[in-house]
């Protein structure tokens, strides 16, 4: 069995990371700067959180407030915290 995933990124690049890395962990180890503008991930189709382990070979996008998949996300966690927020403050 090996600890070992294979990221497969937009550009048809791949890269091998120890299984359980997070989307950010990949982000982080291409650039710095690309890992403080993340907002969440794109993992064979299905939009998650950034910090999920990555368990098995995947296809990986990374969104940031420049995708609207990046923005969506973005706003519906907002929306979740005010809410929670609205909830502890009313009667």
């Amino acid at each position: 069995m090996s600890d070992q995933i294979t990221i497969t990124l937009p550009d048809g690049s791949k890269r091998d990371y120890e299984k359980g890395s997070t989307a950010l962990d990949v982000a982080l180890s291409i650039s710095e700067g690309l890992a403080r503008n993340v907002l969440a991930a794109k993992v064979d189709g299905e939009v998650q959180d950034a910090f999920r382990p990555l368990e098995a070979d995947a296809e990986l996008q990374l969104l940031t407030w420049n995708d609207d998949e990046g923005k969506s996300t973005m706003w519906h966690s907002s929306a979740h915290l005010l809410e929670e927020e609205l909830d502890a403050i009313s009667p």
